[in-house]
């Protein structure tokens, strides 16, 4: 029996003891929320600081915006996975309202802006890769202080609320519901009672849940809802359904009738797919539909793989029904330039493939199949794609407003937009948001991008000032702008940190940079202490630099010259970049013509081998090798999946690679159908291992020890199966038993694993929802907020020089948080050592153009192993008290932060009596002084330095 058929044989036994993952219940999601909430109060680390360390300008994906109608300065913006800001002053800055809620992921929100109510439907509507469950609908009447209890908690995702604007206790619920497994908790719910009561009106399907509801401006008791029917699997997502339709209303959602019919003009079938819907008036409805329905076959529409440069090039889609003979007869010329224009490798030019064909070892089919990949099913699709459909009587009968299709809009991902307004003050001006945003003033006959050089791609929120013609506010993945002339130009309003990073590196310059690939928003790179504020405004330029487009993902930097990084964009698209010369190069492994494309996931995982620094891992559904820096490849494996399923999305592909730091070639993968495998040769052997975990889980990390060769940690996550259950293992046998360290954590899909570079027993943890911290190697966790909302977390790294952690979230950019408290943890009173701080004459004067004046911040870090009070004495070298301070420990670590400054009755201690500042205090000169902590506990003491 051969190696690979013995291996396949071998791993698809270990499946087969291993049960599939099963959607999580709501009430299991809401004690978790609960754990959480009292793991906050309790932890013995809920004083350890995390810093937001941006960066900003790029932002994140907006998915609404609601602005005061009374003052259209004042809104609420409403980011996907980075919670809800307010600003009062036209987006000039903003402040987080729902950080203290249980969730900071939102669909959709709606405003009483005279009551100051806000109802939050919290879990992204747009149905992407990383459009997070959220836990119900929430209610605030104390703008944002505290939430009520979450409503309709098995919703999931929230597609619309609509408040009526003469009763703010009535109000309408669309809830679009799971992501990936069916419920029949989706459909229309409304409350007349503020959300005390609900009563579903509306139910389409198990898989159909309302994604639309809009209501006459006139008159609330007419109100349409879109109903759309959707499959999404880690391996294929069909976004349409014959349960995709438009419903009314005539009684304010109390009673609905379908509206799409065969006979009204509007598509029905199994192709009809997301709609969006806007209302003018009682008569007049616009809906925006993404046609799954295919394309004419003379209609090549937007397919921009297939098409050629000219009628006399050759395009991918020729040679897939090529036969041999034609293909041989091709003229050399023109087969050269298709190959090379193509990015076919240096071997593979005319006579070379000619020969492989006339021999039978390729074929015409194999040059088309050389250039698939999970891009080309994205964006190679004949679909019909973006259509506008009006209706001038009430609904009942539909006329598409344009000729054809409006190309180039949503490609073949309407899924995530497919939204459309109108502007309340001229019927015939239309709005549909896509890759960008276009207009119609002809009641959408005609259409022209708005579009401009600030204004990133994939819209999804738009807000039409009523009183004022061309007043918009516009939200898309790369954050908020405004307009006030309708388009033609506009302000980006970019200052809430609300980053989602995929992944996060560090490098050992000082100070060092932090590297990080975001959704939408490339790979981008900065000091960590690089100031965030508006500063750059001033100076020109921003602190934080791009080095990559598109969705930015992993980066590995190398250890002996930090300006050489390797990073990339989605689907395995890796470059190694000479930061200092500006040179990249293009390295991604190719299969030979004739063998099966590789598979690479969204984010495709590579690593550099700490053995070497010239060694690049790579993994698709192989691991290549890469000797050079990625300049020659190598399969160092078989197919380490279950081989990939038939869909639209790429899948059966590795997510994860580590290699331990005791033996080269000791290395271990995890794929996104479940598998974790081991080679201890270098990839000669290959041995699957198995814990018991579910079966098909995506394995998030698979980390090998960096204190014991033989200990291996991975972690999995059923996010893809609506299964939020925290998969954590550890195996101290190199992967042939295994122990489930993660089930103290509160529900929440895991996301990474990290070991203390120093600290053998400490792990950090990331799930979907929050940070934790093990001093017992997993056995005991505990919650680390420290500032941090719940939010998801999909990256974490420790910088060893600083002992910094480095929280990379997918809504709220990254957090640092210095470790150095660390050191005292334990069962006694203990105080951690004092950082030396400079003495300055500065402190306390008035600064330059009347600022404040700089103060120092000595921070006090001590363990108190009881809550209570606590005395803080600040001696001079004789002993004699020039300052004396209380505060109140908890129990765990505290962290005091000292002024430095001297009581009015230790200024006599002193032989030179200090300077008094122009703020009245006066500030401890240059010299060695103790700090002395005393309380129940016990006393302790550590040296204060202040040098010049």
């Amino acid at each position: 029996m051969n190696k690979v058929l013995s291996f396949a044989i071998i791993f698809s036994s270990f499946i087969g003891f291993s049960q599939s993952p099963i959607a999580t219940p709501a009430t299991q999601v809401q004690q978790g929320l609960e754990q959480h909430q009292q793991m906050e109060q309790d932890s013995p680390f809920k004083n350890l600081k995390f810093k937001n360390v941006g960066p900003t300008i790029m932002s994140g994906r907006v998915v609404d915006v609601d602005v005061n109608p009374a003052d259209p300065t004042e809104m609420l913006v409403a980011y996907a996975s980075g919670g809800l800001w307010h600003s009062n002053n036209n987006g000039t800055s903003f402040t987080p309202i729902m950080d203290s809620a249980g969730t900071i992921n939102l669909g959709d929100i709606a405003v009483d802006w005279t009551a100051k109510t806000i109802w939050a439907g919290t879990g992204e509507n747009n149905s992407s890769r990383s459009s997070y469950a959220g836990i119900g609908v929430l209610k605030s009447t104390d703008w944002g202080k505290t939430w009520s209890v979450p409503m309709l908690t098995d919703s999931h995702h929230i597609g619309r609320i609509l408040i009526n604007p003469s009763n703010g206790d009535h109000v309408i619920v669309a809830v679009t519901g799971p992501l990936y497994s069916t419920s029949d908790a989706r459909g229309i719910y409304t409350t007349k009672d503020g959300g005390k009561s609900w009563k579903k009106t509306l139910f389409a399907t198990d898989m159909a849940g309302f994604i639309d509801l809009a209501h006459s401006p006139q008159n609330f008791n007419i109100m349409y809802a879109a109903s759309w029917e959707k499959d999404r699997k880690a391996w294929n997502f069909d976004g349409d359904g014959d349960a995709s339709a438009i419903y009314k209303s005539i009684d304010a959602g109390q009673t609905w009738n379908k509206i799409t019919t065969q006979a009204s003009g509007f598509p029905v079938g199994s192709g009809v797919g997301r709609i969006g819907l806007a209302v003018y008036d009682d008569n007049t409805v616009y809906a925006v539909h993404d046609s799954q329905f295919r394309r004419d076959k003379d209609d090549n529409g937007n397919n921009a793989f297939a098409k050629a440069d000219s009628k006399n090039d050759l395009s991918k889609d020729d040679f897939k029904s090529m036969s041999k003979e034609a293909f041989l007869k091709l003229d050399n010329d023109k087969l050269n330039k298709f190959l090379k224009r193509n990015g076919f490798q240096e071997k593979y030019r005319a006579d070379n493939v000619k020969n492989m064909v006339r021999s039978g070892d390729a074929t015409p089919l194999d040059v088309a199949k050389y250039l698939e990949n999970a891009n080309t099913q994205l964006f190679d699709t004949p679909v019909k794609g973006a259509e506008l459909y009006r209706s001038n009587d009430g609904g009942k009968t539909w006329k598409k407003t344009h000729e054809g299709q409006i190309d180039d809009v949503f490609y073949s991902y309407g899924y995530y937009f497919a939204q459309v307004r109108v502007d309340p003050s001229d019927v015939n001006h239309v709005y549909i948001m896509g890759v960008p945003i276009i207009k119609s003033v002809d009641g959408g006959a005609n259409w022209e991008s708005i579009s401009r050089e600030n204004v990133h791609a994939d819209h999804h929120a738009l807000w039409i000032n009523p009183n004022k013609r061309g007043h918009l506010i516009n939200g898309n993945d790369g954050g908020l702008n405004i307009s006030y002339d309708d388009g033609e130009t506009w302000i980006k309003n970019n200052s809430p940190s609300v980053g989602q990073f995929y992944a996060i590196n560090y490098d050992l310059q000082k100070p060092y940079r932090i590297y990080g690939g975001l959704q939408d928003n490339g790979v981008w790179v900065g000091a960590h202490n690089a100031p965030e504020n508006r500063e750059w405004h001033q100076r020109g330029y921003y602190p934080w630099e791009t080095i990559m487009g598109g969705d930015g993902m992993q980066i590995q930097i190398d250890s002996r010259n930090s300006d050489i990084v390797y990073t990339g964009y989605q689907f395995g698209n890796y470059f190694r970049i000479n930061r200092e010369t500006g040179d990249r190069k293009y390295i991604q492994p190719k299969h030979e013509l004739g063998e099966s494309p590789y598979r690479f996931n969204w984010q495709t995982p590579i690593l550099l081998s700490s053995h070497n620094q010239d060694i690049l891992y790579l993994g698709g559904n192989k691991l290549h090798r890469s000797m050079n820096q990625g300049d020659d490849w190598t399969a160092i494996s078989p197919d380490l999946t279950q081989g990939g399923k038939e869909g639209n999305v790429a899948y059966g592909t590795l997510t994860t690679i580590s290699e331990s730091s005791f033996q080269f070639g000791l290395i271990y993968t995890g794929s996104d159908d479940g598998l974790v495998q081991v080679t201890k040769d270098g990839g000669a052997n290959w041995e699957p291992l198995n814990g018991g975990w579910p079966a098909n889980l995506w394995v998030t990390r698979v980390i090998a020890s960096q204190h014991k060769k033989e200990r291996v940690y991975v972690t999995l996550n059923g996010y893809r199966f609506d299964d939020f259950t925290p998969y954590i293992y550890m195996s101290e046998d190199y992967g042939k038993t295994w122990n489930n360290i993660g089930s103290s954590i509160p529900t929440s899909s895991v996301n990474v694993i990290i070991e203390h570079p120093e600290k053998e027993n400490i792990l950090f943890t990331g799930t979907d929802n929050a940070t934790y911290i093990s001093t017992d190697t997993g056995k005991t966790w505990n919650l680390l907020t420290g500032g941090m909302p719940p939010v998801a977390v999909h990256d974490l790294k420790i910088q060893p020089e600083e002992n910094h952690l480095l929280v990379g979230t997918h809504g709220r950019s990254i957090y640092l948080a210095d470790l150095n408290g660390l050191e005292i943890i334990g069962n006694d009173f203990a105080f951690a050592k004092v950082d030396k701080t400079r003495a300055s004459s500065r402190y306390g004067s008035k600064g330059f153009m009347w600022s404040e004046g700089p103060e120092p911040s000595i921070v006090l870090a001590f363990y108190s192993p009881a809550a209570g009070k606590v005395k803080i004495e600040i001696l001079n070298e004789n002993g004699k008290t020039v300052q004396e301070l209380t505060t109140i420990a908890d129990k765990g670590l505290n962290f005091y932060e000292y002024d430095g400054s001297i009581s009015k009755s230790g200024i006599k201690r002193f032989k030179d009596t200090p300077n008094t500042a122009d703020n009245g205090k006066t500030y401890l000169p240059v010299g060695k002084y103790t700090v002395k902590l005393s309380g129940a506990m016990g006393s302790v003491e550590q040296v204060l330095e202040m040098v010049e």
